[in-house]
């Protein structure tokens, strides 16, 4: 039996604390919030993704696709809402139907359940959306995610979970191990899991390792529809995405709760919980200015980039692009929500990470990059964690 310390007190966290101490660990959780999930997990769209976007193979698609299963099932153990409503991916033109062929044939490889269909059965699906072809996918899901952390804590009741406990220093122990150093005091542990996020990086640091990544914060923006504008949308509509860029397009999510939410976009954060534009931290700045990446991918997308500020300023912007796929929603249907922000991890090449990236040190193990499907393959990666984890056990 091995003690871990998990730093973050969002999904990926808690699931993998959950998975541990279900192979005889126990552990130690420390979350610097007040509450759990308090961050990526508590600020997302609660979609339970399928796995069709994922490169075959990949960590991405595996766990993305084996954990819309799991995460399904554990909600209906465990008694958290959940709704597989499918979704629609809508090609709105000729032009994208190449690439909607493409996204099927994905599909197909990763054994998501998924189907082409032509535009008058998306709108049998969807009666007010524009399409000239649509994939229809079955398992995506909407759950609410803060209340799959509820009951993980609930399962985590005899453990030692701690709030308001931000890791202020990490060095090994004196034993071996690690010691991990709280306001409360020092924690010590035989392994240390590093799920901390957007600040992922900045633990890795702390604890002495040289991350191959750098954590760049992108804002995701929503809006709602007007509660009498919510019958425009019948469950999820999508566009096809950009292949090239790591987001899925601002898209229309009807949730749990009846509501309709319009996003997200993505734009460049200013601080790593930069949830809006005033939301400024000049030291994050400075350091993602002296970042080589950074440079280098606002050559590459600085058209889009642009584009990601101006509708971020600009209601009839954001209204037009969701227009493209249900025409009748216009810019006073719009009403604000909250924002989220996605933890992307960047390489000094200006590429941002397109897969699942997990890191070991000696006692170590440190979660680099885990945005959307994280959520969705939580208890899959919670495994992985463990297995992991459980390897610098001797």
């Amino acid at each position: 039996m091995a003690r871990v310390v998990v730093i973050g007190g969002g999904i990926l966290g808690l699931a993998a604390a959950r998975e541990l101490v279900s192979r005889g660990n126990d552990v130690t959780v420390l979350e610097k919030e007040s509450s759990w999930a308090a961050h990526q997990t508590g600020h997302n769209s609660n979609v339970v993704h399928a796995g069709l976007y994922y490169k075959p193979g990949s960590l991405k698609a595996r766990m993305s696709v084996a954990g819309n299963a799991s995460m399904v099932a554990f909600a209906r153990d465990n008694g958290v809402p959940v709704d597989v409503c499918g979704k629609l991916v809508v090609a709105t033109s000729a032009d994208e139907l190449p690439r909607l062929q493409a996204l099927a044939s994905r599909a197909e490889a990763n054994g998501v359940p998924a189907r082409m269909i032509d535009a008058d059965e998306a709108r049998a699906y969807e009666p007010e959306v524009t399409a000239v072809s649509a994939l229809h996918v079955e398992s995506t899901a909407i759950i609410d995610y803060p209340a799959v952390c509820a009951a993980f804590v609930r399962s985590l009741s005899d453990q030692d979970l701690r709030l308001s406990s931000p890791a202020l220093g990490i060095r090994p122990g004196r034993a071996g191990g690690v010691e991990v150093a709280t306001p409360q005091g020092v924690v010590r542990g035989d392994v240390l899991v590093n799920c901390a996020g957007l600040h992922a990086d900045a633990i890795a640091r702390l604890a002495g390792l040289t991350p191959s990544a750098r954590i760049i914060p992108f804002r995701g923006e929503y809006y709602e529809l007007r509660e009498d504008r919510r019958h425009l949308v019948r469950g999820l509509i999508y566009p096809v995405p950009n292949p090239d860029l790591p987001f899925l397009g601002v898209h229309l999510t009807r949730m749990l709760d009846g509501t309709v939410h319009a996003g997200p976009n993505a734009v460049l954060a200013l601080s790593r919980e930069g949830y809006g534009w005033g939301r400024i931290s000049p030291s994050h700045l400075l350091d993602v200015a002296r970042f080589p990446g950074t440079w280098r991918l606002a050559k590459r997308f600085a058209k889009t980039g642009a584009e990601e500020v101006l509708r971020s300023f600009s209601r009839k912007r954001f209204a037009a692009s969701l227009a493209r796929l249900v025409p009748e929603v216009g810019e006073h249907d719009l009403v604000k929500a909250e924002s989220g922000v996605r933890a992307q991890a960047m390489l000094p090449s200006g590429a941002l990470v397109d897969d699942f990236l997990i890191e070991n040190a000696p006692n170590q193990v440190h979660v680099l990059n885990a945005p959307s499907p994280g959520a969705t393959g939580a208890l899959e990666i919670g495994k992985h964690i463990a297995d992991l984890a459980t390897a610098h056990v001797k």
